[in-house]
């Protein structure tokens, strides 16, 4: 019989490949979610910005210098600018001031070359996909392999791509439409940080919806909203209305002690099951700098601690879904006797 902590399924907890397998690849290449999808993962993640010709691509921020080589592009250097993004001043180079063409000049580069060295000997190999990429590799990928791969979109920054006339939803919901993707039984769900898109989003689509919250702070759409406040019993009913589980940072749901090392629930996973709510947490790395004290292998913060043993702590909360750099170990945890993989 499954425990108080289970899945609200009942089924296993799915397997998210943050970015795709950034932990081994760079970030946001179909190099990366390929080999997620290798790995075993349930559902691949591409965070959405868009270009100056409205077509959506997979980029972590529309601010790109410090995942592509468009630095070292001097054709592109009058481009470099400080916008507020958000209420917060970012400078340096922006998507929505490329075209798709341009941008395709451009490769990725790893975004934490100082805890990732291996990754950096893919630097300048791949360039950026678009959404419509990212669903033809799972597309092709599951005929290959026999098995479903979810994909699970984030609207990055949607209220400000709507304010410069470049808006998330019609690109989103015409490219879903085109593969198919209509239905509360499909492998996709969106997420956001924002409200206002999500409500949005209710009310034009049937697919499931993810409310991204942070540890503090407010959705940039709704300032008169804290996340802490939509966490508790009230504010949980209230996402209920309009999404179908929540995307919290994995401290909200299993402190940490004042040491660092992991400690005790706070009852979120709980509170969120009993509004109805599935539960996916970020984001479970390997390497030390990541971990709670009490699992890290050593001092050197690059090196790989115990992410199975946290991952199997999160799953006992009883954790729907999580986001991971590293698919392969969360695969290997979930279906230890199939090695990880389907």
């Amino acid at each position: 019989m499954a425990d108080a902590h289970a899945t609200r399924s009942g089924e296993p907890p799915i397997i998210i490949a943050h970015r795709g397998a950034s932990g081994e690849r760079p970030e946001h290449t179909l190099a990366a979610y390929d080999r997620a999808i290798e790995q075993g993962a349930d559902y691949v993640e591409p965070d959405l910005v868009l270009t100056r010709d409205g077509v959506l691509v997979a980029r972590h921020e529309n601010e790109i210098s410090g995942t592509t080589d468009v630095a070292d592009h001097p054709e592109f250097a009058g481009r470099r600018m400080t916008k507020i993004i958000d209420g917060i001043e970012v400078t340096g180079w922006f998507t929505e001031d490329f075209t798709l063409a341009e941008l395709r000049t451009l490769r990725a580069r790893e975004r934490l070359p100082q805890l990732r060295d291996a990754n950096t000997a893919f630097d300048g190999l791949y360039p950026i996909p678009t959404f419509e990429e990212v669903i033809r590799l799972v597309r092709a990928r599951e005929v290959e392999m026999g098995r479903t791969i979810g994909i699970y979109p984030e609207t990055k920054h949607p209220s400000y791509f709507a304010s410069i006339g470049l808006p998330h939803e019609a690109p989103l919901l015409e490219l879903l439409a085109r593969y198919g993707y209509d239905s509360a039984d499909d492998a996709l769900f969106i997420q956001s940080f924002e409200v206002g898109n999500l409500i949005a989003l209710n009310g034009k689509t049937n697919v499931r919806l993810i409310q991204l919250v942070d540890a503090s702070g407010h959705p940039a759409d709704r300032p008169d909203m804290s996340y802490e406040r939509m966490m508790t019993a009230d504010g949980l009913t209230v996402v209920a209305a309009y999404a179908d589980g929540i995307g919290p940072p994995k401290d909200m749901l299993i402190a940490r002690n004042a040491d660092g090392s992991l400690g005790a629930s706070t009852g979120l996973v709980a509170r969120a099951h009993a509004a109805g709510l599935d539960v996916h947490p970020w984001t479970f790395r390997r390497e030390n700098y990541f971990l709670p004290a009490n699992l890290r292998s050593g001092e050197d913060p690059r090196a790989a601690g115990d992410l199975a043993a946290e991952i199997r702590a999160f799953i006992a909360e009883g954790v729907d879904g999580l986001f991971t750099d590293n698919p392969l170990v969360g695969a290997a945890v979930v279906r230890p006797d199939a090695g990880g993989l389907h």
